[in-house]
């Protein structure tokens, strides 16, 4: 039996001690925001924080983690109210998704141990492929959220999963681009 904390839960996985930790949080804890890419760590789809790390959950045994403390892309912010979330949403960094949790997650933990990462710096720990072709956007986005976990740049919160795109414009015009509030 492997224990460790997921999301500021203690977990106690009955699970063999070699399976990954992307089929232990899928499978068994239903967070299926930590995405299946390739099964050979070379995406980072699956990528979660481990102990302040980004790792590539598809090539981390549980049984290796015993005590660890786990966030995934639903532990991060509920409301979306992280820098990192924030900041690519505002720059319209994702496209079908499918990367964007991994891309988050190893964005959060970059600004995390690095509060003012170089593009240069970025370039060279963000080693996520993304199909879309997100890259002109994720360095600027990624600067951007650095500075407002500094508490140097406000970016518009984005409203809550589920919210009416129309909604939204009308409660904040300046969150849906090119959309204005009728008066």
């Amino acid at each position: 039996m492997s224990s460790f904390t997921v999301n500021n839960q203690p977990v106690r996985y009955r699970l063999p001690p070699d399976t990954p930790l992307l089929w232990a949080l899928r499978d068994a804890s239903n967070l299926t925001g930590t995405k299946y890419g390739c099964g050979t760590g070379d995406c980072g789809a699956c990528t979660v924080d481990i102990d302040g790390r980004a790792v590539r959950s598809c090539q981390v045994p549980i049984g290796r983690i015993e005590g660890s403390v786990v966030t995934t892309i639903e532990g991060l912010s509920r409301d979306r109210s992280h820098p990192v979330q924030q900041a690519f949403l505002a720059a319209n960094v994702g496209q079908c998704g499918y990367c964007i949790p991994g891309m988050v997650m190893a964005a959060a933990a970059l600004i995390h141990k690095y509060p003012d990462p170089s593009e240069d710096m970025i370039r060279a720990q963000i080693t996520n492929l993304c199909r879309c072709g997100i890259y002109p956007r994720l360095v600027e986005a990624i600067q951007r959220a650095a500075r407002a976990a500094r508490g140097e740049e406000t970016i518009p919160a984005a409203p809550m999963p589920g919210t009416d795109p129309a909604d939204a414009a009308r409660a904040a015009p300046s969150l849906v681009p090119g959309v204005m509030r009728e008066e």
